[in-house]
């Protein structure tokens, strides 16, 4: 177990607070939706609006708290977005029709996306001298927390009662509050002073901005597992609908096992633009492989779909690992938070848009339409090779800043 756990005490408190807030992300993920539809009795098309305009929200949110964890203290900042979230879930307990529902899920999801620009510069600050290998091993745990939290939900939809519902959104408000406590262990990481120059430095910052758009266009990869496949499954094959869990399963045991090890080698940002490019390639083989599974016999499709599967998992990964590199090294230290917020963007517009897309082109169009899709990932990844090197040149040519230093930073 020894050999499981970072090395350091601050990376174990992330870990054990990142355990504790995914169990919760897990529970709400699963079944949060049927909660409003089922206990609150919301119509579906209105639960789709709020969760749309929640989305909107949050976009511009991450970016302010960003910078505020910048200049206060991400420690602070980070918990309060915590306990937000916490009390925000809480609330969905009073919701009784649809401008309340907006309220309160605008609330929960707007502190979900300023709580992951906040706990930025606590990774940079405590991930040691690659604080993106941290991140890799906190999206493992994130990984398992959820996968134990969908478990739990899943339990919560077969008992089907108000009050199981009820106790859903409960767990939800408990885990994010019990996340934040572990905080308190944390050395006080000292603001940072602004060097400067103009204030929102990340929107100014075209190489990072365009790279920021070109996460996002791949970030829609992340719902091709949980909308597209489950929904061409059904409708476009004779596999069997059992196997929409197993795919799940198997993603989960890949990432879990294999995204530290996969983020190793991903160590500059010339080494992320190429792990951009391989997953952009193993995307558009695994929609390739998705889409021959229609018009095939049952345990043909499940063979293909399930190699699907892995193939896309190894692009995640690769996603995973590039976005991670880029997005930490090619931010100033001083302004982690802010540049962290912004990167956010890109998978903000995938979470809002994405699942529309991927219906209309793989569902709706069928299995041209898959094609389309992977040829759009191989062509982002092409492209985001020479982005990477456009950004690491202004970078190198920026001057360098009077900010302090991550050892100066940590109190």
């Amino acid at each position: 177990m020894r050999h499981l756990l970072p090395e350091s005490r601050p990376q174990r408190v992330l870990a054990a607070s990142n355990f504790l807030y995914t169990l919760g992300s897990g529970l709400y993920l699963t079944a949060g939706v049927l909660y409003f539809t089922e206990a609150v009795r919301l119509p579906a098309g209105q639960v789709g609006a709020g969760l749309g305009i929640a989305g909107l929200v949050s976009l511009a949110v991450g970016i302010g708290v960003g910078h505020l964890a910048d200049r206060l203290g991400a420690r602070g900042v980070y918990a309060a977005t915590l306990l937000v979230r916490g009390i925000a879930a809480a609330a969905f307990t009073l919701v009784d029709g649809f401008w309340s529902f907006v309220l309160a899920v605008c609330a929960a999801t707007g502190a979900q996306a300023a709580g992951l620009a906040a706990r930025s510069p606590l990774i940079r600050s405590f991930g040691g001298e690659r604080p993106q290998e941290f991140r890799a091993y906190l999206r493992a745990v994130t990984n398992v927390g959820v996968s134990l939290g969908a478990l739990l939900a899943g339990w919560i939809v077969a008992v089907g009662t108000a009050p199981a519902y009820q106790g859903l959104v409960l767990g939800l408000a408990v885990s994010n509050v019990l996340a934040a406590a572990p905080l308190l262990l944390l050395p006080r990481v000292r603001p940072r002073p602004a060097d400067g120059g103009p204030r929102w430095i990340a929107l100014r910052d075209r190489p990072y901005l365009v790279l920021t758009a070109l996460d996002g266009m791949m970030a829609v990869q992340f719902k091709v597992l949980t909308v597209a496949l489950p929904l061409w499954l059904i409708a476009a094959t004779s596999a069997p609908h059992w196997l929409i869990a197993g795919t799940m399963v198997t993603n989960t045991v890949l990432v879990v096992g294999l995204q530290v090890r996969a983020s190793r080698g991903v160590d500059s940002p010339a080494a992320g633009g190429g792990a951009y490019r391989r997953a952009g390639v193993a995307f558009l083989v695994s929609c390739s492989l998705m889409s021959l599974a229609a018009g095939v016999p049952a345990w043909t499709a499940a063979a293909l779909l399930v190699g699907a599967v892995v193939v896309h998992t190894l692009g995640e990964l690769w996603h995973a690992a590039a976005g991670f590199e880029v997005s930490f090294a090619l931010a100033p230290e001083h302004a982690t938070g802010q540049y962290l917020g912004v990167f956010g963007l890109g998978a903000g517009l995938a979470e809002a848009f994405g699942p529309g897309l991927l219906i209309s082109l793989c569902i709706t169009w069928g299995r041209p339409g898959w094609y389309v899709l992977g040829a759009l990932f191989a062509l982002t990844g092409l492209v985001a090779l020479p982005a990477v090197r456009w950004a690491q040149r202004r970078r190198d040519a920026a001057p360098a800043t009077a900010a302090p230093s991550d050892a100066a930073a940590v109190a």
